[in-house]
């Protein structure tokens, strides 16, 4: 990582660009096709911009990541499925009179906003709310600090043991 708007000599920034392997084969024999390119005369580096560097591997309770695989959204649209089960009252201080004969199905109006439907005695049969909201996406962003990540192109080759 990285504080600075640039990257130092013999880094670059990890920006996903493609390099060429004839110029860089070290850390190709490191990165290989992992993040992109075509093996033959070039290789990407990995695009860190806009994401969270994970630990590769699965841990406890967690699902396995893969070197090179891309997790997680900036938002999510929420469905019914995503909601626990729950329900919802609704109160009036309105009185609602229904004849015997009469419509069966009143919308009360109120700041509940919801309908109420009787049966042919003028029981209440069922209450509902009306439906609100916009599907609007929702935020899944983590507090964040920005910051580069760099690769070094040029140094001491990494030992395996």
């Amino acid at each position: 990582m990285f504080t600075g708007n640039f990257a130092p000599r013999s880094w670059l920034l990890c920006h996903g660009q493609l390099l060429p392997i004839n110029q860089y084969s070290a850390l190709f024999s490191i990165l290989g096709t992992t993040y992109g390119g075509d093996g033959v005369s070039t290789f990407a580096l990995p695009d860190l911009r806009g994401r969270v560097a994970i630990g590769e591997g699965q841990g406890p309770g967690l699902n396995q990541t893969n070197l090179g695989e891309k997790k997680g959204e900036e938002a999510v649209n929420l469905t019914v499925n995503n909601l626990p089960s729950h329900n919802h009252s609704t109160n009036s201080n309105e009185t609602v009179v229904v004849k015997k004969e009469s419509v069966r199905s009143v919308n009360m109006n109120t700041a509940d906003h919801a309908t109420v439907t009787t049966d042919e005695e003028g029981n209440n049969e069922q209450s509902t709310t009306s439906y609100t909201g916009n599907s609007q996406p929702v935020n899944n962003m983590q507090p964040s600090l920005t910051i580069n990540y760099i690769i070094c192109l040029e140094g001491i080759y990494p030992s395996r043991n």
